[in-house]
């Protein structure tokens, strides 16, 4: 059994809340609160949803689970929804919205998370959109919410939360699509925009663009060079969504596919570019770069190149030393470092 997380303890603790012939738990964490939710409704319907396909690969091996891993909630009325606040409000009160359109009339929604993600503001966002809600527990830093009688939206579509965006670097212009919950949401981050300026010149074959966000790196490379076909892959659906609209707006031959690292990508590119994710919450956490790292070399053609930026603070050089012999550094500034092996 999965150590609990203390938001999953919170809920735990009210388990006389937590039951419902259809139950739907959205943004759920990797431990053993799924397990005990089913131990606790044996006969129960419950869906567990995430943007996240790591999350995802996690809760498929809960017996009794069904698992949806997508950009939206598909169609259906449950009873109750259990919603684990995520630290981005735009990303929050975008799957609330989901979540009102996937409801049933009588359904309650109970919302939990750790103080820090700003879940005390759920009240307030939410409460002109249920006629009763309160905080009913708290404990470890986490606070639960309770809404009742939630008023329903007839239909959701995230088209409506498309953020249209222009990108210059370069000498290139294009325009780009995100949604909220992608990696800086509607703006080209300055570790991207040196990552962009530095890019590699790579006039035909694969290109991987690992950790996609809205697919920003491919879309620019493509419109360089119209020889280049992408992969671009991201853990997020939400990401993987973002670019899929980006890669479609600018007409490059590309798909984004969901992985947790490199473990859904098959094949071998002439080069992977990254500007690849470095931390979990908020300690500093090298495991996915790391990994991904250890493994991208097994990816790349006998003339392939790996390109990545990172902080200037993170440790990459040693990892790129042990992995592929040598690596120069590209270009540097106080903040970030282009390295290419």
């Amino acid at each position: 059994m999965s150590a609990l997380s203390n938001p999953s303890s919170l809920l735990l603790r009210n388990s006389e809340s937590l039951s419902a012939a259809s139950i739907l738990v959205v943004n759920f964490a990797q431990d053993g609160f799924l397990s005990q939710l089913k131990q606790l409704n044996p006969t129960s319907s419950i869906t567990a949803f995430s943007y996240n396909h790591a999350n995802g690969e996690f809760a498929k091996k809960i017996a009794g689970i069904d698992v949806c891993i997508s950009h939206e909630i598909a169609q259906k009325q449950f009873d109750l929804v259990i919603y684990y606040y995520p630290k981005a409000k735009p990303e929050a009160m975008m799957t609330l919205d989901n979540i009102r359109a996937v409801i049933s009339d009588e359904a309650d929604l109970l919302v939990v998370g750790e103080n820090k993600s700003g879940v005390k503001s759920i009240e307030k966002q939410f409460n002109s959109h249920c006629e009763f809600g309160r905080k009913i527990d708290s404990a470890r830093h986490c606070a639960l919410y309770l809404f009742s009688n939630i008023k329903p939206l007839a239909e959701f579509s995230i088209s409506r939360y498309h953020k249209l965006f222009s990108v210059d670097v370069a000498d290139t212009q294009f325009n780009a699509i995100s949604i909220p919950g992608v990696f800086n949401h509607g703006e080209l981050d300055a570790g991207t925009k040196m990552l962009l300026e530095n890019a590699p010149s790579v006039k035909n074959g694969q290109v991987l663009d690992f950790g996609c966000g809205a697919g920003l790196i491919a879309t620019f490379l493509g419109l360089k060079n119209s020889g280049l076909s992408f992969v671009c892959s991201d853990v997020s659906a939400l990401a993987a969504y973002a670019t899929t609209q980006t890669l479609a707006l600018n007409n490059i031959n590309g798909k984004a596919v969901l992985s947790d690292g490199l473990a859904s990508i098959n094949g071998k590119f002439d080069l992977i570019i990254s500007n690849p994710p470095f931390h979990t919450g908020i300690a500093t956490d090298y495991t996915i770069a790391e990994q991904f790292l250890s493994n991208a070399k097994q990816h790349l053609t006998k003339s392939g190149k790996l390109t990545i930026v990172a902080n200037c603070f993170l440790k990459y050089p040693p990892i790129l030393e042990t992995q592929f012999g040598k690596y120069h550094t590209v270009h540097k500034n106080n903040k970030f470092s282009v390295y290419s092996s």
